[in-house]
């Protein structure tokens, strides 16, 4: 089962590692990153970050979304991670089990405008927010759970 897709730019750190996974009760994380893949000092470190007790599996992108189509992780309670926008449209448009996507970090960068606190969206990333929303996909802004969700399509 899928608790949470989480766009976090800065993928597994303490806020997502302790806040995040026991407030959502997951037994698993999901990195869904193709440059993690590549890179051996990121794996390393995220590997530094996870909570004891949960199981942390990193895949490219494309295998992380062949891996929930394949059910073989529907026997956990599965946090999915993900550094961008576009990685979490992906797997909310190509699985059918994504029902929300929350927004919880994106870089500010050219061409990009600030939404909220931690948010920057570029004019595209507005687009794939807006057609997830239309599909039906709750799409909200927390950093923390204990925050006040923020609807998304009210900020766009």
């Amino acid at each position: 089962m899928i608790k949470c897709l989480r766009v976090d730019h800065r993928l597994l750190h303490g806020q997502v590692a302790f806040s995040w996974t026991s407030a959502l009760g997951a037994d698993c994380i999901l990195i869904a990153n193709d440059d993690v893949m590549k890179d051996e000092l990121r794996k390393t470190t995220i590997k530094m970050a996870k909570p004891q007790g949960v199981k942390l599996v990193m895949k490219s992108v494309e295998d992380g979304i062949a891996a929930v189509n394949s059910g073989v992780t529907d026997k956990y309670k599965l946090f999915i991670v993900v550094e961008s926008i576009q990685d979490a449209y992906r797997f909310a448009t190509e699985t059918n089990v994504i029902k929300s996507v929350n927004l919880g970090g994106t870089k500010a960068k050219e061409n990009t405008r600030n939404i909220s606190k931690a948010i920057n969206v570029t004019e595209e990333e507005t687009t794939l927010l807006k057609e997830l929303v239309d599909k039906g996909i709750e799409v909200e802004i927390r950093m923390v759970p204990n925050d006040a969700k923020v609807h998304a399509e009210n900020v766009l």
